[in-house]
């Protein structure tokens, strides 16, 4: 992921490697052209915010579903779509400190199965995260998010919000070369 504004992080490369195995932690690597240098996010680094957003090192790789404890709480609405509302908690506490998050309530749409809100709350803070999915399409047989917005409170007071917007979105586009996902390749850029 390459970061092309606001101009203070313009060029920032981000990479991550997300492993099926289990416990394993996922490796993550932020490139900060200004100083040409590549810092590698520590497992415990991870409840830490992502580029000054609202979304955390953990939020931008799968969790290792087996650490977790799910409860369906019930079958409910949202925007007009009938969604499974879900309920996660960690099994530990360390796992609680790696992610940020104390537990989570999830509503995953029962069609296509996407998430398209979330309530977290921010281990160890007086604090939640809001996630709501505004936009939603159909690009290429893939649904994907096109409009995200992650909303930090403090009981009915909002502290900060993020908005993600993603435009131009491909899949299966002709075979992708490996190298293309390496720390060099970061470290060059667009």
């Amino acid at each position: 992921m390459f970061f092309v504004s606001p101009a203070d992080v313009k060029n920032t490369g981000f990479l991550t490697y997300d492993y099926d195995e289990s416990g394993k932690d996922d490796d993550q690597w932020l490139y900060l052209p200004a100083l040409r240098k590549t810092k590698r996010i520590a497992s415990g680094d991870k409840s830490g915010s992502f580029m000054g957003s609202d979304l955390n090192y953990s939020d931008m790789s799968s969790p290792s579903l087996d650490l977790y404890n799910f409860t369906l709480m019930k079958e409910t609405e949202v925007k007009g779509q009938k969604v499974w509302q879900i309920k996660s908690v960690p099994k530990t506490k360390i796992e609680a400190e790696k992610s940020g998050y104390s537990k989570s309530v999830f509503f995953i749409r029962q069609d296509n199965y996407v998430m398209i809100r979330g309530v977290r709350w921010v281990y160890k803070k007086k604090r939640n995260k809001y996630l709501d999915v505004r936009k939603l399409e159909k690009i290429d047989g893939i649904w994907i998010s096109t409009e995200t917005h992650m909303t930090t409170k403090s009981g009915k007071k909002t502290l900060h919000k993020t908005i993600l917007k993603e435009n131009n979105i491909k899949f299966n586009q002709a075979e992708v070369n490996e190298d293309l996902f390496t720390i060099r390749r970061m470290e060059k850029g667009l």
